[in-house]
Parts: structure tokens; C-alpha cells; sequence
């Protein structure tokens, strides 16, 4: 995006959309008798007589033919109560503008910074919620009809009108933008089909990625999987013709390698439960099952833009789950990379087991803490519904840390227990030292519990974004489809830790 820094005031702007917040209360309204002046007084009679609508996230659209000739038209932008306006409901107004010029086509535009700060809200930060809400907003899905011969627009241009300084408005914005773009990208991974994005080519997107920002990368094929002895990640693959990847993503923050955070993500490519299989209806949608990556690689593009004074570690295991006379089958009982034996009583249960073999892996790449993120269990969405990512924890007070970020980042996390009762099903066996489907009931914690006993006593969070990784339907921040949910939480964590 060309990001202007001239349009300092309505007489220099050069685009052909004024994007403008206006509220309830006329009298909080900032510089608004600079703007009377500059569209004419017309624009105040409307908006008191409700002609200009106020309402939170509404947009009333109205012609300008004055000076400068350039501008077109103004997007009033309604706020509602503004003064009790928080981050996250800015951003949704933000997102919500950005899919109205989507459909608009308009893709090079002008905010007046001002318009949208509150007493709490000032201009550097509505300068980073437009970069978020509004790129997040203009996101839409790739489709592959050879029927189609529309034009795609791109939000490519933005001006701003403000009094603050112009440099801080556009770092924020930048910022900003540098968040959604990476939440986009995941989105594109989560929404591209199975025969377009394997292993191998989630392995190749990562080295593209590492290389890009000038990271570590290691990338372990199978060969060198099945010699570090990793049974998780080797007994999902048995079924398939395409090969595993162990994908190690490392930035270094600080002079030494220490205070490390850990992220795992679930790279399952396509998941047909194996001999467990899944019906037809739950079968469809499974080229998601990598969501967790996703959102792991999202966080390390952020990472790797922001450059922050923290170390990170960025581990995926990445396979398909397949059926064929090789593939892996209840009652088999496997041994994993920390030599733990599993009984396999499901084989549609098999993320954890990729899971496991990759936390033990960022373990001894030097994590200190460990977050892993999955798609892991319909389980999840029975217990929280498709809105609310489910999280485990071994210790209250990283937890609490993150909770921050997540807080920060507007992403919905709910704790869920894991117990010593639920800890000893998942250990209960007579043939190995873990089973991995204890029962459905409580099947998000023994399925997230599964991998904590892999985590052991590091410092440990698992996210299970079943529910929230994909949408069955447009909403605030988006098209349906993937989401990219967790991208900004981890690295929210990331720029909290590097602020402390």
C-alpha cells in the first residue's frame, strides 16, 4: 500500500473518498466545525435530522462537488456512543468500512484521523486500528471460476487528514496493516484446497517466509523424521502418498538464545479421520485442519516485520490423514519422539499425536514456554460454541500473560479445566503408557491434556481454535472462511513481552 502523508488538511487531499466518524453526540465531536466548514453547513442540518445515521458501524454515503475537485464522495461513518467506544469495537467499524469499499471497488481513500479519536482513543492508536480493521475488512476469498472476469481491487492508496504528528499516524497505520496482512495470509493457507497446499508446500511457504525476514529454518522430510524416531507424526502419515515435513522457524530477539516462547501449530493438511472416518458432512472443510499453522506463521511474518527484543521458536508438524491398506488403525500402539508409548483408539484423534512429537521437538529447539494451536476437537465447539477459542494451561501465571494479549488483540479465549481425573484417562491403558481418546466426553481437555503431557512442566497453553478458525459465515471481521484467529493474540504476546 502507498501510504500519502500530504493530505494534511481536506484543501491537499488527492483521493476520491473522505472517509469521516460521526456520533451522537455532535458536541464530542472533534473539529467538527473545521469539517462545517469545509463541506458546508448543509452536512450539520442532515446530521441532526438523522439523515447522516450514527449508529455504530452504519455508513451513509454522500456526493461532494467542491473543492478540491478530486473528492467525490464522503463516507460518514457512524460511532454511536463514542465517548464509550473500545479498540476492538473501532476496529469492527474499521473492518466494516473496509468491506464497503471492497464492494465499492474504491481502493485509494482519505481518513480523517480526528473524527474517530475519543478521550481514551487518541490519534496514533485509531491510526493502527485503521490498519488492522480496514485491510481486514477488504480481505476476500480466492476462488477458481473460470466464469469470473471481474477486476479484483486492492486497498492500495490512503491519505490522512490530522493535526497530530504525520510520522506517528503512519507508523501506527503501518503497524497496523502489518497485523492484518499477516492474518490475511493465514486466512489464504486455511482457505486454499487440499490438492493445492500439502505438506510440502506448507513447508515451501514457511522457507519462503524464513527467508524473506531473514530467519532460521529447518525443514525435516521424512527420512529424517522416521531417524529422530518421531511415531506421532510418521503413524498419521502411514495412510498417505505425500510425505511428512517438520517445519523450525527461529527468530532471535536478544543477544542469547534464552527466555524462549515456543509456538506449535497443527499442520494437518487434510484430515479424513483414517479408519475412524468421518462422515461426508464432517468430512468437507477439513483442508482447515491446518489452522493452527496458519496461525503460527502468521504470528512469525508479524515477528519478522516488527523485529522485537524476544526469542522465538515456531514449530509445525505438517502431514495429511489418509486411508489406505498402509495406514494407521485403532489398536495400534505407537512410540513417540520422547519414547512415551500411545494405544490408538481413534485415529480421527490424530492432531494431538502430530502435536506431541512437535512439542517435544520446540522443547529441545530451547522453548522455555510452549503455546501449541490447533484445530483440534469438535469437542471444543459443543462446550463453547464457534465463537470462542478454548484454551488449557499447566501454570496461572503465563496464562494470565497471555490473557492480556488476547485481551489487547480482541480475540475470545475461555479457559477450560484440566484435572488430575482427566489426566489419569488419558494416562489409563493396559498396553502403553497413554491412550489418545479417553471418550467424548470432556473431549477438548483430554485432547488438549493429551499434548500437556508432552509439555511436561514447561510453562504451557494450548488453544483450541476448532470452533473459531473458520467461519460458516461473512461476519464483523470478514468473509466466510478462514479467519486467522490467534495470529494477532501471538504476536500481541510477542510485542508485550519486548514492551516490558
Amino acid at each position: 500500500m502507498n501510504i500519502e502523508t500530504t493530505a494534511q488538511t481536506f484543501d491537499t487531499l488527492t483521493s476520491e473518498t473522505l472517509i469521516v466518524g460521526v456520533q451522537k453526540h455532535r458536541e464530542q465531536m472533534k473539529n467538527w466545525p473545521a469539517f462545517i466548514e469545509f463541506y458546508g453547513e448543509t452536512v450539520d442540518a442532515w446530521l441532526r435530522a438523522g439523515e447522516i445515521i450514527t449508529d455504530a458501524k452504519k455508513i451513509t454515503k454522500l456526493p461532494y462537488a467542491g473543492s478540491p475537485a478530486s473528492l467525490k464522495r464522503v463516507y460518514f461513518v457512524g460511532l454511536g456512543e463514542r465517548k464509550n467506544l473500545t479498540a476492538n469495537e473501532l476496529r469492527e467499524v474499521f473492518a466494516a468500512v473496509g468491506k464497503e469499499l471492497k464492494a465499492a471497488k474504491i481502493g485509494n481513500v482519505t481518513l480523517w484521523v480526528e473524527s474517530f479519536t475519543t478521550d481514551t482513543l487518541e490519534e496514533a492508536e485509531v491510526a493502527y486500528l485503521a490498519g488492522e480493521g480496514l485491510n481486514l475488512g477488504f480481505y476476500s476469498v480466492q476462488n477458481y471460476k473460470t466464469s469470473s472476469n471481474e477486476v479484483d481491487v486492492y486497498f492500495d492508496q490512503i491519505q490522512f487528514v490530522t493535526e497530530a504528528a504525520m510520522d506517528d499516524v503512519v507508523a501506527n497505520f503501518e503497524v497496523g496493516k502489518i497485523y492484518a496482512d499477516a492474518v490475511n495470509e493465514a486466512r489464504t493457507l486455511i482457505n486454499l484446497p487440499p490438492n493445492l497446499l500439502t505438506a510440502t508446500d506448507l513447508a515451501n511457504y514457511a522457507t519462503e517466509l524464513a527467508n524473506q525476514y531473514d530467519l532460521e529454518i529447518e525443514v525435516l522430510n521424512k527420512a529424517q523424521i522416521e531417524e529422530l524416531g518421531m511415531g506421532g507424526i510418521l503413524a498419521v502419515n502411514k495412510g498417505s502418498v505425500e510425505e511428512p515435513r517438520l517445519i523450525t522457524i527461529k527468530y532471535q530477539g536478544k543477544q542469547k538464545w534464552e527466555d524462549v516462547i515456543g509456538f506449535v501449530g497443527k499442520g494437518v493438511t487434510y484430515d479424513t479421520g483414517g479408519y475412524s472416518l468421518k462422515p461426508r458432512e464432517g468430512m468437507v472443510g477439513m483442508k482447515g485442519d491446518m489452522g493452527g499453522a496458519a496461525a503460527v506463521l502468521g504470528a512469525m511474518r508479524i515477528i519478522g516485520e516488527t523485529r522485537p527484543k524476544q526469542n522465538v521458536v515456531a514449530v509445525i508438524g505438517s502431514t495429511d490423514n489418509m486411508v489406505s491398506g498402509e495406514a494407521f488403525k485403532p489398536d495400534d500402539v505407537i512410540t513417540m519422539y520422547n519414547g512415551k508409548t500411545v494405544e490408538v483408539l481413534n485415529t480421527d484423534a490424530e492432531g494431538r499425536l502430530v502435536l506431541a512429537d512437535a512439542t517435544t521437538y520446540a522443547k529441545q529447539q530451547g522453548a522455555d514456554y510452549l503455546i501449541d494451536v490447533a484445530t483440534l476437537t469438535g469437542g471444543v465447539i459443543v462446550a463453547l460454541g464457534k465463537d470462542k477459542t478454548g484454551a488449557l494451561t499447566n501454570d496461572e501465571e503465563f496464562f494470565e500473560e497471555f490473557m492480556g494479549a488476547a485481551i489487547e488483540a480482541g480475540e475470545f479465549v475461555w479457559r477450560l479445566p484440566l484435572t488430575e481425573s482427566d489426566k489419569k484417562r488419558i494416562r489409563k491403558s493396559d498396553v502403553a503408557d497413554l491412550n489418545n481418546s479417553p471418550g467424548r466426553d470432556g473431549h477438548m481437555i483430554f485432547g488438549g491434556g493429551f499434548v500437556g503431557e508432552f509439555a511436561e512442566n514447561t510453562p504451557w497453553i494450548h488453544l483450541d481454535i476448532a470452533g473459531t478458525s473458520d467461519a460458516d459465515a461473512p461476519h464483523v471481521l470478514g468473509p466466510k472462511g478462514g479467519t486467522g484467529v490467534m495470529v494477532r493474540t501471538l504476536a500481541t504476546l510477542v510485542e508485550l513481552r519486548d514492551n516490558e
